[in-house]
């Protein structure tokens, strides 16, 4: 099998789930219909997000045992369903049922596939081509950024929510049929990594139990999850705070914001990857991190579109540099045999921001009509996870470090 089939259909795969980041773009519909505070509408999300990152454990799971063909399955069916049941959807609860729970299962069991498979059949690219597959899913909502107001604002948001259901459903089936492991002890032809690179940074692969022995586990858990915290708060209210950070902008403009961030997110995690492989994971990773941090407290200072759109991009782009690099840093340092199991560990952290920074956000708009605090605490939240990761090393399997 050609190894680039696979990397087809994690982009298609992801493309279909990144969905999930066009959230704000359903919220002020959601708020009028079913009579929604900002926050309650932040917490749909979390329950997604948090979801997504448990049935990503349990996907990876399962992927490293059978193989990834039935997890990508289980994965296309809960996601189509769940977007039917929330155009469905008539209370809060039902939303959190429907989108919270459904929608974040799906999403968690589908992508863990594309990564577990690629950092398989790319030891010799695994930043690029990981990125390029994790890419797709932070573009998934530049496509949606463009259309889905005026659809919604056309046919309602319930016909729109219907057809998204339906067409991910396919999209994704197609996607499985892709997603394939190499046989065992397989590698490119030639392919003797350097000693001490990227791909090769520490020689051995570790059992989840070995992993969550090394002080590395948790060190990369914290700074991960304080790390995006930020990026899903923007990402939670992004649709309702531009209309508000803009004066008299409309629900039109007001998307291509979405789309800017989805561009953002997508780049980040393909060019970061790639970069990754030539300076180091923790030296991109430190990088990206502390511009996030001085460039989130100027996205709550803002009043111009032509200062949102550069602002929102360059902390889209450190966001999305954060999954697609800690998925290459956990192959590296813990190796790829386990990697499903692995890095759907590392990936708790994830979940855990999801809860952090969308509810902060949404907490403190309800109190305060404004994001400026929020977003000065989340800068500071990723001055913590610049501290931790910037003195990360790669473990040695008696648990030291390289």
């Amino acid at each position: 099998m050609n190894r680039w089939y696979c990397v087809l259909g994690g982009v298609l795969m992801n493309l279909s789930l990144g969905a999930l980041y066009g959230w704000s773009l359903f919220v002020p519909a959601l708020q009028q219909d079913l009579n929604l505070s900002r926050e309650q509408a932040s917490n749909i999300f979390s329950i997604a997000v948090v979801v997504f990152a448990l049935c990503f454990l349990i996907g990876g799971r399962v992927q490293d045992k059978k193989g990834p063909y039935i997890v990508s399955l289980i994965g296309s069916v809960l996601f189509g369903a769940g977007f039917l049941l929330t155009s469905r959807a008539t209370d809060l609860m039902g939303m959190y049922l429907a989108f919270g729970l459904v929608v974040g299962m799906g999403a968690g069991f589908g992508y863990v596939t594309p990564i577990g498979v690629i950092a398989k059949w790319f030891p010799d690219r695994r930043g690029l081509v990981l990125g390029i597959s994790i890419g797709a899913f932070g573009a998934g909502s530049a496509i949606l950024g463009p259309i889905i107001p005026g659809l919604i604002a056309e046919h309602g948001w319930r016909p729109v929510m219907l057809g998204l259901g339906i067409f991910f459903f396919a999209a994704t089936m197609i996607a499985a049929q892709l997603l394939k492991n190499p046989p065992p002890g397989w590698s490119p032809p030639g392919w003797n990594p350097a000693p001490g690179s990227a791909s090769s940074a520490t020689g051995a692969n570790f059992s989840p139990k070995e992993m969550l022995a090394t002080s590395q586990f948790w060190r990369l858990l914290v700074a991960y999850a304080l790390g995006t915290s930020a990026g899903l708060m923007v990402i939670s209210q992004l649709l309702p705070y531009a209309r508000e950070a803009i004066p008299g902008v409309g629900v039109a403009i007001a998307g291509t914001a979405v789309t800017i961030g989805a561009f953002g997110n997508a780049s980040g995690r393909i060019f970061s990857g790639w970069l990754s492989d030539s300076i180091g994971r923790i030296k991109t990773l430190s990088l990206m991190v502390l511009i996030s941090a001085v460039a989130l407290p100027l996205l709550g200072r803002i009043d111009s579109l032509l200062l949102l759109w550069p602002i929102l991009f360059i902390v889209y782009y450190c966001y999305g540099t954060q999954l697609s690099v800690y998925a290459s840093t956990t192959a590296d340092f813990f190796g790829a045999k386990n990697v499903g199991t692995n890095y759907g560990l590392v990936f708790l952290a994830w979940g855990a921001a999801g809860v952090l920074g969308p509810k902060l956000g949404g907490r403190i708009y309800d109190q305060l009509q404004s994001y400026t605090r929020a977003f000065d605490i989340a800068a500071v939240l990723l001055v913590v996870s610049f501290m931790i990761i910037v003195t990360l090393k790669p473990p040695r399997k008696d648990g030291g470090a390289s």
